[in-house]
């Protein structure tokens, strides 16, 4: 007479493919998580700094900008650039690209500070269609070519 043998449970018969396939693709996940949780941090660090705050502000009241973009004009994807702390004074190099319905642009700012008080070495918006320069730093300059 044969000996029935218990049926093994679901992780006994398979436990050879769920570890690796499993271990595997689960730091793969936590990879792509952390990396980019970071990404989004730093993006979100730059586009909240004080610098980016001035340089919209001063998009939103330009008229030469609201009348080659229209309005509104937003922030139009991610912002890049630098931003350094050190003992309380920072320093940003920041690009921000901007949209309004009329078309694109981007800011590049440049400039330090403390807390909510900055000094700005450069605050030019680029529009790429039209090749024109503006620089927010100065009221009515505008550059007809990019240089």
């Amino acid at each position: 007479m044969e000996e029935i043998q218990p049926k093994k449970n679901w992780w006994k018969r398979n436990w050879k493919w769920v570890v690796p396939t499993g271990g595997c693709l689960g730091l793969i996940v936590l990879f792509i998580i952390f990396f980019g949780a970071l990404f989004f941090g730093i993006s979100s660090v730059l586009s909240d700094s004080q610098a980016s705050i001035d340089a919209m502000e001063k998009v939103k009241t330009n008229p030469d900008i609201i009348g080659i973009l229209g309005e509104p004009i937003e922030q139009n994807g991610m912002t890049g650039g630098s931003f350094h702390t050190s003992n309380g004074y920072k320093t940003a190099e920041v690009t921000i690209p901007i949209k309004g319905p009329n078309g694109e642009a981007t800011i590049r700012v440049e400039g330090e500070g403390v807390e909510d008080n900055w000094s700005y070495d450069k605050m030019l918006v680029y529009i790429s269609d039209t090749d024109t320069v503006i620089d927010l730093l100065e009221e009515g300059s505008v550059m007809d070519e990019i240089e």
